[in-house]
């Protein structure tokens, strides 16, 4: 049974300690040429929608998507010994991540408002880049709005990893826009209160399934297998 499992990474596989928001203002600040005047609001945002509303916010005209790109990943690249050193993995995320990779039908990637870039630096920082197939994932440059990036997974696993049409897909994050981008498109949902957001407000956003966090490896794998057989 084929099942494309996507994973949040900020505050659901790790914890970044906040070199995320430093990482936003360094490129902001080295566009700018000044620091932002708050910090970048992100709780589950892509980098698009993040970047854009900190120019805005800033009273500044929106850059090139090009040009902000390459900033965000100079940052990210720079403050990859930082987040080693002061973030980790997140408790269960290395058995969970292992587990699902070894599932021969399933595809298991990210869906995150992080450029690709980073989204690299941030899993490889805990070495947990081989066990996630991050060529099919889907990325903050891939769209604006969050929900949009399940359609970029779903045709990159479709095309590269041969996926047939409808397979089911299950995100799993830690905030309601990853539980509002899943049921706007279908999707299953494991919701963790591993970030800032209650179990309450994750069941209010509209999870069905929600876990304090990923160290439940075998309970984990018991709702996996029954999105995989719908």
């Amino acid at each position: 049974m084929e099942l494309i499992v996507l994973w949040d990474i900020d505050h659901t596989l790790i914890d970044n300690s906040g070199v995320s928001k430093e990482i936003y203002a360094a490129a902001f600040a080295a566009l700018a040429g000044a620091a932002p005047t708050r910090p970048a609001r992100t709780e589950g945002r892509t980098d698009r929608l993040i970047m854009r509303d900190m120019f805005a916010l800033d009273g500044l005209p929106e850059l090139d998507w090009s040009v902000v790109e390459a900033a965000l990943a100079r940052a990210g690249e720079e403050r990859f010994e930082d987040l080693r050193r002061r973030g980790s993995a997140l408790p269960g995320v290395r058995e969970i991540l292992k587990a699902v990779s070894a599932q021969a039908d399933w595809v298991s990637s990210v869906l995150t408002g992080n450029i690709a870039a980073n989204a690299h630096v941030k899993v490889s920082a805990f070495g947990l880049n081989p066990l996630l197939d991050l060529s099919v994932g889907a990325y903050g440059a891939d769209a604006l709005q969050r929900p949009d990036l399940v359609a970029v997974a779903r045709e990159r696993a479709q095309r590269l990893r041969g996926v047939r049409d409808g397979a089911p897909v299950v995100l799993v994050g830690d905030t309601p826009r990853d539980v509002e981008a899943a049921l706007a498109t279908g999707s299953g949902i494991i919701a963790v209160a591993s970030g800032i957001h209650t179990p309450q407000e994750l069941v209010a956003a509209g999870a069905s399934e929600v876990m304090p966090d990923l160290s439940d490896t075998a309970h984990l794998l018991q709702i996996l297998d029954t999105f995989a057989a719908r």
